[in-house]
């Protein structure tokens, strides 16, 4: 069973070290030699966003991966920033686990929202066909994500939802 436990800001160094680990892991082909899949400033970002919570996660008292989400307890729409599995568990379906117990800590949510490349296949596979999202949107040059004003040309992502109630 998998146990989300809070990061303790001792542990943010690690967390941030791992979570650049499993990106770059999953990422290694598409990126150019030396180049940060993501860097520490946006996970800490992430981490410090004042909606932010973040969580180690354990599968069987061992830890496993990590996630980032941001609630917003009004609007009841949520967003999963960050979720990555540690490499030496990949391919064992931690990765459904772990989002069916973000469900389960959040069962007030109605729409959950996320991100990712259009190149990461595997992502797009995982959100749509397990976890039941939908895309809902494409950002690229002539459409860019709003909250990024200087969007690169070579930023394609896909914006995922999905509706809880």
């Amino acid at each position: 069973m998998v146990e989300l436990r809070p990061l303790l800001e001792e542990e943010r160094e690690e967390f941030i070290r791992r979570n650049q680990a499993a990106f770059l892991e999953a990422l290694a082909e598409e990126m150019p030699e030396g180049q940060e899949v993501i860097s520490r400033e946006e996970i800490l970002e992430s981490l410090l966003a004042p909606k932010a919570q973040a969580f180690q996660v354990y599968w069987e008292n061992e830890l496993v991966g990590g996630v980032v989400v941001q609630i917003d307890l009004e609007t009841k729409r949520n967003f999963l920033d960050l979720l990555f599995v540690d490499g030496n568990h990949k391919g064992k379906g931690l990765g459904l686990n772990i989002w069916q117990a973000i469900e389960q800590a959040y069962p007030d949510t109605e729409v959950w929202e996320t991100h990712t490349p259009h190149f990461e296949v595997r992502n797009i596979h995982f959100y749509v066909n397990k976890c039941g999202f939908q895309i809902v949107e494409f950002f690229n040059p002539a459409h860019p994500m709003e909250h990024v004003p200087d969007f690169p040309d070579a930023e394609l992502f896909f914006r995922f939802e999905k509706r809880m109630k």
